[in-house]
């Protein structure tokens, strides 16, 4: 342990406990998991839908999670979180429309999508270098991000340095990895979702209780955090820059024009990987639909209310820093508050269950993650370009050897971020543009494989260029200077005369946007027979795909099936909407019930359970 350790030996005990039976389930399920490519990465296509939906709940409850909403409720208020709770549109949208289409396709991983969809060397190359670009690189961005979540936490807890704790993160996560599978991925899943949700809770309750906060009346009259409080921003006080990166482009375009991991537009990643392997159609929809519902209405509080509690206790920055002074300053930021309230208000013996329950949280996501990419590698560039006689014992193979490389990089790009909304905001820049194809490629048959390709490369090009700049402009004299005075990296920029976050991501959205669209006019279309092949698989609402179906007809092929009926758009979008009605009114009627207004609290509730007793009503009929 480290020199600067919080916690005792108690602690220490719980948390390696924990370590010691997720390695146990590891070991338990290696010899089902190593049987070929699809019992590794999909279970066998015959897991339950209740485990894969607690599973893609566990996996997007990260340990960067928490920090992250602390990091937006303490600069931005309760309404920041608009950043990500417009996505609830995303999830609703594939619950009802695109889950079911994903598990037609019988395929292992989403990206094999492509040669179903595109045709040509263009779809192989399209698969091949998306496998990579996601499987590897983004994937790697992502569990970046998650692992300096546990580097702040091992700094706080522990006192360990950043090298000790991904060192100690990466060993015990990539072994179990590695050996289960997508199977003892599920598994430890379940177990570390009650973990940590027990651990979120119980940080909530603690914080209220220090006496800088004083009770949830103390919490909700405190002068400093009265104003964090609003669900929906204030469009009479907020200002107008605020305004628009924290709602109105959250709510107007992020949602449908940007590509980030578990929120995606039609679907992708883990999220997909679970629909895959579920038992069938219904199956992907159920656990799709739990996922999103806990995910957006369960979760949230308990971080929310840790955030603002840290207002009263380390109002600024400064405050955090002194509290830790052993924490190295370039790692010192507004995510840094959530594991600091868990070390100021949690005894011991509860903070080592708490502490568990983050590296529970970190571990769910980085397996997946690893299992995720590893698919990828395996299925989308091995078989396909490297080896396509490859047995079902090499595929596994190089799905281990490729979890321990995932794994290595990922802590090598974290060490070199500062905070979870830098990483956040980085994915968001990186997938502007792209997320409208993912929306129509299923439903305009004239989306072809050049121009998914295109988006791809302008939206990382963008990234690439605003990342590099907004680097340059902290690290000049100006820059730090502006931090040597306290001001946050995000004040630094646009005082150096940056680009706002919302600015940078509508210009990527427009340009990338205009950029695939035109080159969608300009190169050739997809096969006939591949889009016919497509049609008579998927099925998809057929208003697109108008002109293939009538060409076919007038060639006398029949591309409808009795048996399968097109997807019914116009219900499913029906159903998303009444859906994010749901969720939002109990997400909201928690939150009035937690401040006091009882009657809004009320009134949401019902129209919470009047949405639920329509979507019942409904259910048969679009599923």
């Amino acid at each position: 342990m480290g020199k600067n350790s919080l916690l005792c030996s108690t602690d220490y005990s719980i948390i390696i406990a924990f370590f010691i039976i997720s390695l146990i389930i590891g070991l338990l399920v290696t010899k089902r998991a190593g049987k070929n490519a699809s019992s590794f990465f999909l279970g066998g296509r015959n897991m339950p839908w209740w485990l894969l939906g607690v599973s893609m709940v566990a996996t997007t409850f990260s340990t960067d999670t928490p920090n992250l909403v602390s990091n937006i409720v303490r600069e931005n208020g309760v309404a920041g979180n608009w950043a990500w709770w417009a996505f609830l549109l995303t999830g609703m949208t594939t619950v009802f429309i695109y889950a079911k289409l994903w598990r037609r396709t019988g395929a292992l991983t989403d990206v094999e999508f492509y040669e179903i969809r595109y045709s040509g060397k263009s779809a192989a190359f399209l698969r091949g270098f998306r496998a990579l670009y996601l499987g590897v690189f983004f994937n790697i961005v992502i569990m970046a991000t998650v692992t300096l979540a546990a580097i702040k936490i091992g700094s706080v807890m522990f006192g360990f340095t950043p090298l000790q704790t991904v060192l100690i993160a990466a060993v015990v996560t990539t072994v179990y990895s590695m050996l289960g599978g997508l199977t003892g991925v599920l598994i430890t899943d379940f177990l570390q979702f009650f973990v940590a949700m027990f651990g979120a809770v119980a940080a909530a309750c603690y914080s209220l209780n220090l006496p800088q906060v004083n009770g949830l009346s103390g919490l909700l009259s405190n002068p400093d955090i009265i104003k964090k409080l609003d669900l929906i921003p204030n469009f009479s006080t907020t200002d107008p820059h605020t305004l628009l990166l924290i709602f109105i482009i959250p709510i107007a375009v992020q949602w449908w024009a940007t590509w980030y991991p578990g929120s995606e537009p039609g679907g992708g990643g883990y999220i997909v990987q679970r629909m895959l392997s579920a038992k069938d159609e219904k199956g992907a929809v159920k656990s799709t639909l739990f996922f999103i519902v806990a995910h957006y209405a369960l979760r949230p509080w308990p971080w929310i209310i840790v955030a603002l509690a840290s207002i009263a206790v380390f109002p600024d920055l400064s405050a955090l820093h002194n509290a830790f002074p052993h924490v190295s300053k370039n790692v010192v930021g507004n995510d840094l508050a959530y594991p600091a309230m868990l070390v100021k208000c949690l005894p011991s013996g509860l903070l080592g269950l708490v502490v568990a329950s983050l590296i529970a949280a970190y571990m769910s996501t980085m397996s997946t993650s690893l299992n995720w990419g590893s698919s990828y590698i395996v299925n989308d560039f091995y078989k396909r370009f490297i080896n396509p006689d490859a047995t079902g014992k090499q595929e596994v193979l190089i799905g281990r050897i490729s979890t321990v490389v995932l794994m290595l990089l990922s802590c090598l790009l974290a060490i070199f971020l500062s905070t979870a909304k830098e990483g956040f905001d980085l994915m968001l820049q990186i997938g502007a543009g792209t997320g409208l194809i993912f929306i129509l490629r299923w439903f305009w048959w004239r989306i072809n494989a050049f121009t998914e390709l295109s988006a791809m490369i302008f939206s990382f090009a963008l990234a690439l260029i605003f990342f590099v700049y907004d680097k340059l402009l902290l690290n000049s004299f100006q820059g730090q200077a502006l931090i040597a005075k306290g001001y946050s990296a995000y004040e630094v920029i646009i005082k150096c005369g940056g680009l706002e976050q919302w600015q940078k991501l509508l210009f990527g959205v427009i340009c990338t946007t205009v950029f695939w669209i035109i080159i969608t006019y300009i190169t050739p279309p997809t096969d006939k027979n591949t889009l016919e092949s497509f049609y008579r698989l998927i099925h998809p609402c057929k208003y697109g795909w108008r002109p293939i179906v009538r060409k076919a007809e007038e060639e006398g092929r029949e591309l409808r099936e009795t048996t399968k009926e097109d997807s019914n758009l116009p219900l499913g979008i029906l159903c998303s909407f009444i859906g994010c009605v749901t969720v939002y009114s109990a997400l909201f009627a928690t939150g009035n019930w937690i401040y006091g207004y009882y009657l809004y609290a009320t009134l949401l509730t019902l129209v919470s359970v009047a949405g639920l007793i329509i979507l019942s009503a409904l259910w048969s009929k679009v599923v």
